[in-house]
């Protein structure tokens, strides 16, 4: 019987350690696992304060009365482009327009203006034809198949059709930041002539990124990949 309590005793002394064993263990461990969320959520908070938060003022005009603003209308238009990796393909092409899935950086911008229902090839025509001398992009004489695609021409036509803006570009001004707003369109000639739409999404600087495409294909990059002189500027009239 005696026998029979001492090993009850040992037992129950055992099972006590190993409780306690465990309970301290676990206080061990639990405090660093305590510690790293705290910090997580430090840093989730540091994220939070730190991110820029850029003031949308593009327009609201819904002159196609689908419930989307217009700017929003050509930058989704435009997207199709990057979502769909249009090859850069460099051709002259009869009737102007190249197949879908083929096209350059000007190809973005007129199929982008076709979610406004805006034919940019229709006007620059018309008022290339009205004004030869101010299109410096024309090979001799008007070309309905080529001219419309072309950067010169097409910075000449928003040039005189659009709000011109800043040029210049600063990465930590909020003030200038919220200068580049969706639709706006942005052009380079010095270094290379190139041209691209403003896209609706920002990185957590508040940098915009870019519609465009260059060579292998159409994408969206960040404004401030481009190291070139921005030329151009400019916002549709809504």
């Amino acid at each position: 019987m005696k026998k029979a309590k001492t090993i009850i005793i040992v037992l129950s002394l055992i099972a006590i350690i190993s409780a306690t064993v465990t309970f301290v263990v676990k206080l061990k461990y639990n405090k660093p696992n305590n510690e790293l969320n705290n910090k997580v959520e430090e840093i989730a908070d540091d994220i939070s304060v730190n991110r820029v938060n850029v003031p949308d003022e593009s327009s609201k005009v819904d002159k196609n009365q689908n419930g989307i603003p217009d700017p929003i209308d050509i930058v989704n238009s435009a997207r199709k482009e990057a979502e769909r990796k249009t090859i850069y393909k460099d051709a002259y092409y009869v009737g102007g327009y190249p197949p879908d899935g083929e096209g350059v950086c000007t190809d973005v911008i007129w199929r982008g203006f076709k979610g406004i229902n805006v034919s940019i090839k229709d006007l620059m025509d018309k008022d290339i034809k009205e004004n030869i001398p101010q299109y410096k992009g024309i090979n001799g004489k008007a070309d309905p198949n080529i001219d419309f695609r072309r950067v010169l021409n097409q910075d000449v036509f928003f040039k005189k059709n659009c709000i011109q803006l800043t040029t210049e570009f600063k990465e930590n001004d909020i003030n200038n930041l919220k200068e580049w707003q969706p639709g706006d369109i942005i052009v380079f000639i010095e270094g290379y002539e190139h041209i691209a739409i403003i896209s609706d999404k920002r990185d957590e600087d508040g940098i915009p990124y870019v519609i465009h495409n260059s060579h292998p294909c159409a994408s969206e990059a960040k404004l401030s990949w481009f190291h070139n002189p921005i030329h151009g500027h400019y916002r549709w009239k809504y």
